[in-house]
């Protein structure tokens, strides 16, 4: 599993206006520079994220750059979805069923429900994970994530959760 270039890039352009405060612009160059970026690349990224209603623009002198709302109210989740869609989609069956129009394994398939259950698991941690909360140092955040998750790898540990499917 991998997040492409474009999703990183864009969120960390995303983390650098979140940084600079409410009220605060920053230009194509800069943000290129911040973050040794390419300016084709930040623009690009920029517009998507205009377009998608993440960061307002303004043109002129002091123009630049901000975030379209607060950093506590952009969600991961949101803009990985703006810029890459879900790991896991609605098509992705369709997207992979091989030579044939419809996958072999469309009426009973055990992956199917694993991709689903690490999207709505991905979906849970990203959606719960904002833009503000990514301002803190990666000790901070580890411990948030480690927080976050306890649940999630607590029920992955409990006893007989791995003989579940082998007696099948």
């Amino acid at each position: 599993m991998k997040l492409s270039a474009q999703e990183e890039y864009g969120l960390r352009c995303l983390l650098h206006l979140a940084r600079c405060g409410q009220g605060e612009s920053l230009t194509i160059p800069e943000i290129s520079r911040a973050e040794g970026l390419s300016i084709p690349n930040v623009a690009k990224l920029m517009r998507l994220l205009r377009m998608g209603g993440l960061v307002q623009s303004a043109r002129g002198q002091s123009g630049g750059y901000t975030l379209a709302r607060p950093a506590d109210q952009i969600s991961v989740a949101t803009v990985l979805e703006l810029l890459g869609g879900p790991l896991f989609g609605p098509t992705f069956c369709e997207r992979h069923a091989g030579r044939e129009q419809a996958c072999a394994h469309v009426d009973d398939c055990s992956i199917r429900s694993l991709w689903s259950t690490v999207q709505a698991v991905l979906t849970e941690v990203l959606g719960k994970t904002t833009l503000r909360d990514l301002l803190c140092d990666e000790a901070e955040m580890s411990k948030r994530i480690e927080d976050l998750t306890g649940a999630m790898l607590a029920f992955r540990s409990a006893p007989g959760h791995a003989e579940a499917c082998e007696s099948h």
